[in-house]
This record gives C-alpha cells, structure tokens and sequence, in this order.
C-alpha cells in the first residue's frame, strides 16, 4: 500500500497530457505519477527526461526495457521490475527472454552485445556500485560513446525510480501485478510491498 495517495482524480485535469503519454508507452498511468503529480513541475520534467531516455535512440527499445529489468532487480524494486519487464514485452522482448534475464551469461538466448550491456546494469545496481574498468572495456567493444550514454542513462533514470517507488511503497497496477505474476513469479518475483 502507498505511503501516500496520488492526486486526486478531480485534480487531474491540468496534467493531462503527461498522463495520456504514460498511458500510451505502458498502456496505463503509473501509480508512481499520480503521487509526483502533488509536485506538477516534478511530473512534468521527469515525464520529459523519461520520454527522452526511453524513447527512440541507438540503443533497441526492448534493451533498453530490459538493462532497465536488471538494474531494477539489482537495486531490488519490484514494482520497477514489474514495469520493465511488462514494458520489454511491448516493444518487441520475448517473455522467454525476460525470464532467463538473471542469466544473461550464460544463457544461449543473448548474445555478447546484450550480455556487455547488461553487465554494466547488474553492478550499477548494486550497493556499492560495482561498474568497473574492465566493464565499460566490453561495453566499448560493441557500442559508441553515445549509445554507451544511452545506456547509462537507462540505468541512471532507473536510480531514481527504483529509490521512488520502494521508499513510497507505490502500488502497483493490475495491468503490471497480472503480468508480474505471470511471468516473473515462475522466476521468485513477488510484489511484496507493491500489492495493493
């Protein structure tokens, strides 16, 4: 259960477009937006930041949904996770792949460009960051420095709303809790805090 309510639905009517571009990247509003709408301003540049980090770059959408998946996983959130990995799987992931994501070393289904990015996301995820030299040397074997930017942004982005959304305790959406359950409780996901 949320640490605090979203806005009210009277209320909602200002941020409008905000909530209709959430709507139509994940097929629903996130929780997490209806309680950074007390903050307008918040709302509105972060939707901007994120639109710019997950929207079209060099870095494939549905990688770029599933360095989210891992980092978020990494960092513990599981709200973020079930966002993610629902998210990977609207722009193109097979749910097969989702579910061997915290095998990505040694699973056939990825390959050495995946793996490299994925990597960097596992121990950017951890505390304390464990991204080391030797890291970013694989990752510059197959990526520029501006997709490498891209990815680190993903990651980054995810900093912020994996400590949101488990410090408010969001909860999750029905469309995210089914597909969670799903998918990712065969694999030890469990909504814990999240669950309404």
């Amino acid at each position: 259960m949320s640490h605090i309510n979203g806005i009210a639905e009277a209320d909602r009517a200002a941020l409008a477009p905000v909530f209709e571009a959430a709507e139509a990247a994940m097929g629903f509003v996130p929780n997490s937006f209806y309680a950074m709408a007390h903050w307008p301003e918040l709302l509105k540049n972060f939707s901007a930041l994120a639109g710019t980090v997950l929207g079209p770059g060099e870095i494939d959408l549905g990688l770029k949904q599933l360095i989210a998946f891992v980092v978020s996983n990494a960092a513990g959130s599981r709200y973020c996770q079930a966002h993610t990995s629902h998210n990977a799987t609207r722009r193109g992931m097979a749910e097969e792949k989702i579910q061997a994501a915290f095998e990505f070393e040694t699973s056939a289904l990825f390959n050495d460009l995946e793996r490299a990015a994925l990597r960097v996301a596992l121990h950017a995820g951890l505390v304390p960051n464990a991204v080391e030299a030797s890291h970013f040397d694989q990752l510059k074997s197959h990526y520029s420095d501006r997709q490498i930017t891209e990815i680190v942004a993903v990651i980054s982005l995810f900093g912020y709303l994996n400590r949101w959304n488990d410090t408010m305790a969001t909860s999750l959406e029905d469309k995210a809790i089914h597909f969670a359950e799903r998918v990712l409780a065969p694999t030890g996901w469990q909504g814990d805090k999240h669950l309404k």
